[in-house]
């Protein structure tokens, strides 16, 4: 694969053997953020899970203390007086049945997060071939099945993200962007790891945590030391 040239000289700054310090990593990560876009922050955490077991999969929410820097477009499902305290907690989207058809047969997507009520599950089903290869479904482990909206909305709105395990066992989760302090986005992941590492299945054997690699979306992956975020 072809890489540009500021990908190029971004590299020559990165020893690839080194598992790196949390913080050198993060103002490496930021340093390396070269294209002429406010660059995300990723973290891709490989894991010693197997997906394929239900007791090892891992999934749940967390609130980046920072933030993502992204604004994030909330649809809420909800009736009644739910839906009222939706829009005045600040919904973008709030709706019921007559989103279904909107959603498959318009092809709309102008929402990043939705929120349900637990009563509207049986709704929201209805779309699970639409949302769930897009990782849009709620759920009550990620707070997004909830009575209370209001506090699911403001968490979201404040920073909260999602976590799971993808097909290879790995987490992949943005934690700001070029544009913050090498310490907004170290708070931010270690905020994340503490999650993780709660997280950790009681079911695993061997090596939980393989490999943590921060990378910006045009940059180079920069390698953290794993082992410290398990002593």
């Amino acid at each position: 694969m072809k890489r540009g040239k500021k990908y190029t000289e971004a590299a020559k700054n990165i020893d690839r053997a080194t598992n790196y310090e949390t913080e050198e990593a993060c103002a490496l990560v930021k340093n390396n953020a070269k294209a002429n876009f406010d660059e995300t922050i990723e973290a891709h955490i490989r894991t010693g899970c197997d997906g394929r077991q239900a007791e090892q999969q891992i999934r749940g929410a967390v609130v980046l203390p920072n933030g993502t820097g992204k604004k994030v477009r909330v649809l809420v499902f909800a009736k009644g007086a739910k839906a009222d305290e939706a829009t005045a907690a600040g919904a973008d989207f709030v709706g019921a049945e007559e989103l279904i058809p909107k959603i498959q047969n318009e092809n709309w997507y102008e929402f990043d997060v939705i929120v349900a009520t637990p009563d509207m599950m049986g709704v929201v089903g209805r779309l699970g071939k639409e949302l769930g290869p897009k990782g849009l479904m709620p759920n009550p482990k990620a707070g997004t099945v909830t009575m209370d909206v209001t506090k699911a909305i403001e968490d979201i709105k404040a920073g909260k993200i999602e976590y799971r395990l993808d097909k290879a066992n790995i987490v992949h989760v943005p934690i700001g962007k070029a544009s913050f302090t090498p310490e907004q986005i170290k708070e931010n992941f270690e905020a994340l790891m503490a999650a993780i590492v709660k997280a950790k299945p009681a079911s695993i054997k061997g090596q939980y945590l393989k490999s943590i690699t921060l990378s910006s979306t045009m940059g180079p992956g920069v390698k953290i030391n794993a082992a410290k975020y398990m002593q």
